[in-house]
């Protein structure tokens, strides 16, 4: 390695962070579709780490979602850090492996290290786990020393002190910058991590550390990270309201999405300063066309019950603002049928968008726990099998639809409503109400676009696990 200096006349060394593919995930194979730029976020966490890293590192990362670098042809780092969530441990661990045979100490983080730590620990030399920002510090001070430890714990990290992140670092390739504002969900899912790995506890950066890192940010416009940005409670949602005043005075020419529950219609002020703000469009997860059946899998069913939800989604759009409504086709009620109840459940909504997943048992979920007791994940050969843990391939036992079945499920629901004539018609509808038409047309193409190649990957799939006694049955 070359000699590195920095003014003080301390050592500089070389930080690698690296944020893994998964080749299974079609809609992330951006060369094969433009509309799929719109698809990619940077990975914020790593960014987010370089603005904790001290100025005697020289820092680079690798979002390998734009494509895999040649690693060899890189100078040699002093440290390589590695994120991943669950679906993408096996590339993970193939860098780390790369690494590691240069000689190269490898520290891994992020969501699949927290709740699969002992397999995590077999294939890299030092673990942190839940968030890192309270001990990253440390954990570089320690590679300096050559003390490095086999596991550090951040545990829940007070983001009132938690400096911007590095936008600088990623400033090419992307249609969306990323930023965060809160972190933690009282909701409680019993199907996603956010909760066992930031807590239920809900916690807010300072509105002006916010503002100021949001116009750092180089891209027109930008992915709100936060798992819920308003929240579900009186202050939450008045903090919220803070947030918009203050970036509405300072955001003249960006636009920015979010996720949200529904709850985010109920406020006329809150929409309107949200607008005012740059708000173009909110993810929603409404998961069933039957809130009722919500019921068992956590907080949502108290925020869907009893509401007229298109009224509420037209409430948002009102603000020129598109929505977005997720859906799981899995839950334990779902049977033969559940893609037209959900596509013309999407339809009824009003939604703009429709993103359908498979209920999938992730590791440290109450969902994981009591599938695994109840002998229904199938594809249980780890590490191999975590690559299918997208969210869009079947990896569980489902009581009413076969492998087969809910796959035809999952085609038809989105043929359905990705079709040409409904296209057509929510777009007409958007450009009427001049509300964000050509985004929303993006959108819907590049959805659209990656049909033909989520069905060729469940054909893979099936003929990679058709022989398989227990993915063929449905229960």
């Amino acid at each position: 390695m070359g000699d590195i200096s920095v003014s003080n006349g301390i050592h500089a060394m070389r930080l690698c962070l690296i944020n893994p593919s998964n080749p299974l995930v079609s809609i992330l194979k951006v060369e094969e579709s433009r509309w799929n730029r719109y698809r990619v976020w940077k990975p914020l966490s790593l960014m987010a780490l370089a603005g904790l890293t001290p100025a005697e590192w020289e820092i680079s990362i690798i979002d390998e979602n734009l494509g895999v670098p040649d690693y060899s042809g890189m100078p040699r780092p002093d440290l390589a850090g590695i994120t991943a969530f669950t679906s993408q441990a096996n590339r993970a661990y193939e860098v780390a492996g790369y690494f590691r045979r240069l000689g190269v100490p490898v520290v891994m983080g992020g969501i699949h290290a927290t709740m699969c730590l002992d397999e995590v620990s077999e294939r890299v030399d030092s673990v942190v786990t839940r968030e890192a920002d309270g001990v990253w510090p440390e954990v570089l001070e320690d590679v300096r020393q050559g003390r490095l430890k086999r596991r550090y714990d951040g545990g829940f990290a007070d983001i009132a002190d938690v400096p911007p992140a590095r936008h600088d670092l990623l400033s090419r390739g992307y249609a969306f910058g990323a930023i965060q504002t809160t972190r933690g969900c009282p909701l409680s899912c019993s199907f996603c991590s956010v909760t066992a790995f930031n807590g239920a506890r809900y916690r807010r950066r300072p509105i002006p550390d916010v503002v100021r890192e949001f116009q750092s940010i180089h891209e027109r416009r930008v992915l709100v990270v936060d798992d819920n940005l308003i929240g579900i409670r009186p202050e939450h949602i008045a903090r919220a309201k803070d947030l918009f005043r203050a970036l509405a005075r300072v955001n003249r020419r960006r636009e920015w999405i979010a996720q949200a529950t529904i709850n985010f219609a109920d406020d006329e002020e809150l929409l309107s300063l949200a607008a005012q703000a740059g708000c173009s469009g909110v993810f929603i997860g409404f998961e069933s066309p039957s809130p009722e059946e919500l019921r068992a899998y956590g907080g949502k069913f108290n925020l869907l019950k009893g509401r007229d939800i298109r009224a509420s989604v037209q409430r948002i759009q009102r603000h020129k603002i598109l929505v977005a409504g997720s859906f799981i086709i899995g839950l334990d009620a779902d049977e033969p049928g559940i893609s037209r109840r959900i596509a013309e459940t999407a339809t009824r909504y009003g939604v703009d968008h429709l993103n359908v997943l498979f209920l999938t048992p992730l590791p440290g979920t109450r969902l994981w726990d009591q599938m695994k007791s109840q002998g229904r994940i199938p594809l249980d050969v780890f590490p191999r099998d975590w690559k299918y843990y997208t969210l869009t391939y079947p990896v569980a036992r489902y009581p009413r639809l076969s492998v087969d079945a809910i796959i035809e499920e999952m085609v038809s629901c989105n043929g359905t409503f990705y079709s040409v004539p409904r296209i057509l018609r929510r777009v007409c509808h958007s450009c009427w109400h001049r509300r964000r038409s050509l985004v929303n047309l993006a959108g819907n193409l590049s959805y659209r676009g990656n049909l033909h190649r989520a069905a060729e990957a469940y054909a893979s799939f099936r003929r990679q696990w058709g022989n398989r006694d227990d993915l063929a049955r449905g229960s």
